[in-house]
């Protein structure tokens, strides 16, 4: 499997009090036309397949909508809402005057394999690094303090994107699922792939109760998984 599509469940429940969910699915879909949408669920949530790329842009869109006023109260006329959320945000302003913040949204398994293999790009001078995940999606939040923040969290933030896009180009994800799900047949497995990861330094092992996922180079992943089914 080559990252190239890739579903995540959305859970838009944060939006009903402020936008109506049919409403925002229609602009989402008007926003990204190169995305797969399933039914709107009765509890907010939704899947959404395509290319990371694209779930990305829609992930960043959700998540400035997410900061936005809300429209339904300017529609509903609150204003006392509006007063106090305005009087928020100036506390705030004047708060985070010298903070900065900013978001990337990764893949999951490559977010895995850049903490394992690649940990050095999580630990930005002057900035604090966490990250979030959601299913197929990992949301990274890069923070910082002081008069130099803007620019180190800008250094931060370009440095895991253009890292992660390197990745995705060459990283592939073998899965091998379990020929039965005893214990000692996940023990079998666990004993060979670290008996094998030694010869393959840079392929990760995700272990999952029903499988194992294998993400490395092409080369890598092909050569680990052919030894693992002998």
């Amino acid at each position: 499997q080559v990252f190239l599509r890739v579903t995540s469940t959305l859970n838009l429940a944060v939006f009903r009090d402020h936008f109506g969910l049919e409403d925002l699915v229609g602009e989402m879909k008007k926003r990204s036309p190169a995305l797969s949408f399933g039914p709107l669920q009765p509890d907010g949530q939704i899947a959404v397949e395509g290319s990371f790329p694209e779930l990305r842009m829609l992930r960043e869109f959700l998540l400035l909508k997410a900061k936005s006023p809300s429209e339904q109260e300017k529609r509903d006329g609150k204003p006392h809402q509006a007063l106090r959320r305005k009087q928020q945000e100036r506390r705030s302003s004047v708060r985070d005057a010298h903070r900065e913040k900013h978001v990337v949204v990764l893949d999951t398994d490559i977010y895995h394999y850049m903490r394992c293999f690649r940990s050095r790009i999580f630990q930005g001078t002057d900035v604090a690094i966490s990250g979030v995940t959601d299913g197929d999606i990992t949301t990274v939040c890069i923070e910082g303090a002081g008069s130099k923040a803007a620019h180190a969290v800008r250094v931060a933030k370009q440095a895991i994107e253009d890292r992660s896009v390197e990745f995705q180009k060459v990283l592939r994800k073998e899965r091998l699922c379990f020929k039965g799900h005893s214990r000692a047949e996940r023990q079998r497995y666990k004993q060979l792939c670290a008996r094998l990861s030694p010869s393959y330094p840079e392929v990760l092992i995700l272990p999952y109760d029903t499988h194992f996922d294998i993400i490395g180079t092409s080369r890598d992943v092909f050569a680990f998984a052919e030894e693992v089914r002998r």
